[in-house]
């Protein structure tokens, strides 16, 4: 892969990982909901989690969900029901979360991993990137190069939504604004849904 092409996959990667999308709704309602500190399981999560996704499409995943897709359905209405469970909870959750508190709780390292696996937005970032950036003449260093463009830009662009949630913890604290802020997250969270569905 030639210097030019690992730029414009880095571009790429940036992109894609920085815009809304599940994750990011998500880890802008944690931020503000429980902190930046402890959203870091779940921003680790997200990675880790990605990271496997990438390097499962890259070495063959993707060519066994063509070749069955009924098993592509399958993941898509899994992967659908839980965003919009998400969304429900994130959507009624009425009160910032404090350290010692059980009831409400961030999403754990294991949890964020295992959502990339359902997530829709993730699955076509995957894809699109091993289809455009793999060289079929290196097929395994190509999806290492994909898989190590992602995790640099990944930590940067999560740790920004998370932060950016932390920021508007302040004035969010007030109840009627976090109410609707939280409402407003689980919706937006519902919508990514809608290019899925297409």
């Amino acid at each position: 892969m030639s210097s030019e092409v690992f730029l414009a996959l880095l571009v790429y990667a940036f992109v894609t990982s920085i815009t809304p999308g599940p994750n990011n709704f998500m880890l802008l309602a944690s931020g503000v909901n429980f902190g930046f500190a402890r959203t870091i399981p779940h921003m680790l999560g997200i990675g880790s989690g990605f990271l496997t996704l990438l390097m499962g499409v890259g070495f063959g995943l993707g060519a066994v969900l063509t070749a069955f897709p009924a098993l592509h359905t399958g993941l898509k209405i899994a992967g659908g029901a839980y965003l919009l469970y998400l969304a429900w909870k994130i959507g009624t959750s009425r009160s910032l979360g404090k350290d010692g508190e059980a009831k409400a709780r961030p999403m754990t390292f294991l949890e964020a991993a295992a959502f990339q696996w359902v997530n829709p937005k993730a699955w076509v970032m995957a894809i699109t990137a091993m289809a455009v950036y793999t060289n079929p003449e290196r097929p395994f260093l190509s999806v290492l190069l994909i898989s190590v463009a992602f995790a640099v830009v990944n930590v940067p662009s999560v740790s920004s939504w998370a932060g950016f949630g932390m920021a508007l913890r302040g004035f969010l604290a007030d109840p009627a604004r976090l109410k609707w802020f939280n409402i407003a997250m689980g919706v937006l969270l519902a919508a990514t849904l809608w290019p899925m569905l297409k």
